[in-house]
């Protein structure tokens, strides 16, 4: 099984943030990047945050 993998360094914000985010499953990863999203910049959760945080999740591990 491949990692998946959610990088905020490769999406600028205001913030610069450097969070990558990792986890063994989909489901797992979106749920922690959700609260990322809500917690450090301010998103709503919700249907359509998700579908955004679903369509920039990568395999593998994000760079050094």
């Amino acid at each position: 099984m491949s990692r998946k993998f959610i990088d905020c360094r490769e999406y600028p914000s205001e913030s610069n943030c450097t969070v990558a985010i990792s986890a063994d499953t989909e489901d797992e990863l979106l749920s922690a990047a959700a609260q990322h999203a809500v917690q450090v910049h301010g998103h709503q959760d919700g249907p359509e945050l998700r579908a955004q945080l679903r369509q920039i999740i990568k395999t593998g591990a994000p760079a050094a």
